[in-house]
């Protein structure tokens, strides 16, 4: 390991998936951060722990850690005491706040928050919806839409949707195509519908990346040429002239993706949801 780089050590009773995201969010604050992530998830028992504290000792380095047994963690405590490596239980503070807030101790109880609940079937139903109903597919399904995602081929409708999936969002999305009018479904969607958009050039580069895998796995003399309005500068400016047009015209909110990541604009989406529930739920100005 290069002396450089910092080993960090992410220990988890559950799938780790918290602990990351708690972890990336707080290293992306560190301008050249050289970081080894050490990932040990679904750690249960003294054997497993054990074996962790195998890694930690062949690669040294600060311990993060979100198990809630109190056996494992006195266990841990004294083992990375001993290596003279720093640890932190990142959920204690959130967790004494919380027992102060309800009036009662936390379970301790790994993976709670994987329970096969309401909510989680209803992240899979989700799933199954935007799958069933990707570019433009099955539009008679908009009735059971949550939101509604328009844009030009490309502009991230697709992940943005199985973000919003993830967290329990039925999302259908529909392509806008140049000389082809939206689906008449569209006039009165019952739920919000929300446009995409994109810098020309950005969205050209992610065309002739797409051209490039399709090209790379098609049979000679089938293969696509870029050489196409798909990926000219001035037809795509006009393409994305005439979707932004569509939107305002239609009086749908857009999202410029050009320098978000999908997390970014599918928060935007949400916020863009709560504003249209919002409004219907006012009662009419007398």
């Amino acid at each position: 390991m290069d002396s450089d780089k910092l080993n960090l050590h992410l220990i988890s009773d559950a799938t780790g998936d918290t602990l990351t995201a708690l972890t990336r969010a707080a290293v992306a604050q560190f301008d050249e951060s050289q970081v080894s992530y050490h990932r040990w998830s679904l750690i249960r028992s003294r054997l497993q722990l054990h074996r962790v504290l195998e890694g930690i000792h062949a690669e040294p380095g600060p311990v993060l850690c979100s198990l809630v047994d109190d056996a494992l963690r006195h266990e841990l405590d004294s083992a990375c005491a001993r290596m003279g490596v720093p640890l932190l239980h990142v959920l204690d503070p959130l967790l004494e706040m919380l027992q102060t807030q309800f009036g009662a101790p936390a379970k301790h109880k790994p993976g709670r928050q994987y329970v096969l609940d309401a909510d989680y079937f209803r992240r899979i139903d989700a799933m199954h919806y935007v799958i069933s109903h990707d570019d433009g597919q099955a539009n008679r399904g908009i009735g059971e839409a949550d939101v509604v995602l328009v844009g030009v081929s490309r502009s991230s409708k697709t992940p943005t949707c199985f973000y919003l999936a993830n967290r329990g969002i039925k999302a259908l999305n529909i392509p806008l195509v140049p000389g082809i009018e939206p689906t008449e479904l569209l006039n009165e969607p019952g739920c919000p519908v929300v446009g995409l958009t994109i810098d020309p050039k950005s969205l050209i580069d992610i065309r002739r990346h797409r051209l490039q895998l399709i090209n790379t796995g098609a049979q000679v003399g089938f293969a696509k040429t870029d050489n196409t309005d798909y990926v000219d500068y001035e037809a795509v400016e006009k393409e994305l002239l005439w979707a932004k047009r569509l939107c305002n015209a239609r009086g749908w909110p857009t999202i410029d993706v050009t320098r978000r990541s999908i997390e970014e604009t599918a928060a935007t989406v949400l916020k863009l949801m709560d504003n249209w529930h919002n409004k219907r739920a006012k009662p009419p100005e007398a």
